[in-house]
């Protein structure tokens, strides 16, 4: 899914702004990879704190890292906000963002230090969530399909064609999911996994929460996903719960990242120092109902959302697993021998 908004259809969302002050404190091109309601919360609250004009462009990690490494000889935005971390990370290290040091670094957990540490201060955590399964209570119940608990239940025949995952080459989602299986079972046996589970899959989709909207309306029973996502659907009155794999889980760390080339930088400095603070960070939920874990401590974990405390996760080696090669061999593994496979 991809929405722009320009700068005129910002002003014209936000009665009582004034043009002139907007325009005197100059422009932000922002690539937004998280949920739209979010990205356009953000933008609006931005411009409104700020006086620095908005315009974002709406689009999954996968995409926006594509789309910065075609423009990196003349890039089109300033800051990217959102979306798994791995991208950030190989955009880190093909050098195509920039490393700033943010006064708020200190209000921050150590997780999203972490990303910012191994990634030279490219990027920087601002959200986390883990992978697990999202499922439609109603049609599993009149189907008479036990809900999956762990990833080994996925290969049984009950649930043929009830699966939906995103694609690893438009998501990041899919891409953790893929890093996850490998660190949790060996990558030879994490891919014979994917292959056994291929049948069952109706469909890789082209965004990360394709799947569990799909499941939200009831046109599959099951999604690979983040769970907060589940909660989300949940909370909007859907039958949808979830689960978390019993062998173990991965997780992301929703990331940001200043872009090299950046042209208006003092503006990406603003916006990058805003986003960290802990009003910011509520907009997630305020504005979409978005239950991540926030990276700002003083921002609390939103109602009803997962307790990454409470759930298995494995040790994800966000360093190497977010290596540019590492990442394109494993896409390009899974191309050959999952998505080419015939359904």
């Amino acid at each position: 899914m991809r929405t722009k908004i320009a700068a005129a259809t910002l002003a014209g969302a936000m009665a009582g702004f004034a043009a002139p002050e907007a325009a005197a404190q100059g422009t932000l091109n922002l690539y937004c990879s998280v949920q739209v309601e979010w990205c356009q919360a953000i933008a609006t609250n931005f411009q409104r704190d700020s006086g620095i004009r908005v315009n974002m462009t709406q689009r999954g990690s996968g995409e926006t890292l594509a789309a910065i490494r075609a423009e990196s000889q003349n890039p089109r935005a300033d800051v990217w906000f959102g979306g798994t971390g791995d991208p950030h990370l190989a955009a880190a290290e093909e050098n195509l963002s920039q490393a700033y040091e943010s006064a708020n670094n200190g209000e921050l957990h150590a997780w999203a230090l972490t990303q910012w540490r191994q990634s030279n201060q490219r990027a920087i955590g601002v959200y986390a969530g883990a992978v697990g399964f999202g499922f439609n209570t109603e049609l599993l119940a009149r189907k008479g399909i036990e809900p999956p608990r762990c990833w080994a239940d996925l290969t049984q025949a009950r649930f043929r064609g009830e699966i939906q995952m995103a694609n690893p080459n438009s998501s990041g989602t899919a891409y953790v999911i893929i890093a996850t299986l490998v660190q949790l079972m060996g990558e030879d046996p994490a891919f014979a996994f994917m292959r056994q589970m291929h049948p069952n899959v109706n469909s890789y989709t082209r965004s990360g929460t394709a799947p569990i909207k799909a499941v939200a309306r009831g046109e599959t029973g099951v999604s690979l996903s983040f769970v907060h996502d589940a909660v989300t659907e949940r909370n909007a009155g859907f039958p949808v719960s979830y689960a978390t794999p019993c062998e173990g889980t991965g997780y992301e760390i929703g990331s940001m990242s200043i872009l090299r080339g950046a042209r208006n930088l003092t503006q990406a400095r603003r916006f990058y120092d805003w986003a960290l603070t802990a009003p910011a960070q509520r907009l997630g939920f305020e504005a979409g109902g978005q239950l991540q874990q926030p990276s700002n401590r003083s921002a609390p974990l939103p109602p009803n959302a997962p307790d990454l405390s409470a759930i298995r996760l494995i040790e994800y080696d966000f360093a190497r697993y977010g290596r540019a090669a590492e990442r394109r061999r494993l896409i390009e593994r899974w191309d050959r021998e999952v998505g080419a496979l015939p359904r």
